[in-house]
């Protein structure tokens, strides 16, 4: 007896990804998703009205996977000059990972996101978002001083990306890297510091 499988969007999207594993980036079409679902693509698009909208869906879902994470780190409680390391340490590490282990598939979403902008800038503000509540919750502790708690988180994104942004992909592997990290995230914990009370 042959088992009746729910197309949902989220079995759409996990196919998706292996299509353009697949085919590539350039070559994947919609025909290809529901031949590889086993279903007419009208079935596709009845959850996806549009390639692009499909394609705009798969970027967010990679970027939300690389999200979540940090949030769980953003959500902890403890010293925030502490999470505040972990949680840019993470992002650099979790990107790098992603690019080393499936150079392809990075570049694939590379160009995915680059067309989703609506994606991108939505998961740029989440980010921004979580470094607020590690910023505030420092504030709080008597750890940080910062006068605009959005505008620093917003700066420190900004002053990182080059560990983080795609587009700086080819550096992430020198040999500096690692210690140019390291130089970046104390100046930018000590820049943060609030004075201690003698």
């Amino acid at each position: 007896m042959n088992e009746v499988v729910v197309l949902t969007p989220e079995r759409i999207l996990e196919v998706t990804e292996d299509v353009l594993r697949r085919y590539g980036l350039a070559k994947a079409t919609v025909v290809d998703v529901a031949r590889a679902l086993d279903v007419s693509h009208g079935s596709v698009y009845r959850h996806f009205p549009s390639k692009a909208s499909l394609r705009e869906a798969v970027a967010k879902r990679w970027l939300d996977r690389l999200s979540a994470p940090l949030l769980k780190i953003a959500e902890s409680s403890g010293s925030a000059p502490a999470r505040l390391d972990k949680w840019l340490r993470t992002m650099f590490s979790m990107k790098h990972k992603r690019l080393g282990d499936d150079p392809e598939m990075f570049a694939t979403y590379l160009t995915l996101a680059r067309e989703a902008c609506k994606a991108v800038n939505c998961h740029k503000d989440c980010l921004v978002d979580q470094i607020v509540l590690i910023l505030s919750d420092g504030v709080k502790q008597g750890e940080f001083q910062v006068a605009d708690v959005k505008v620093t988180a917003r700066a420190i994104f900004d002053a990182t990306s080059r560990f983080h942004h795609p587009a700086h992909a080819e550096e992430w592997n020198e040999p500096g890297a690692p210690a140019r990290i390291d130089a970046l995230l104390a100046l930018l914990l000590m820049g943060l510091e609030a004075p201690r009370k003698r």
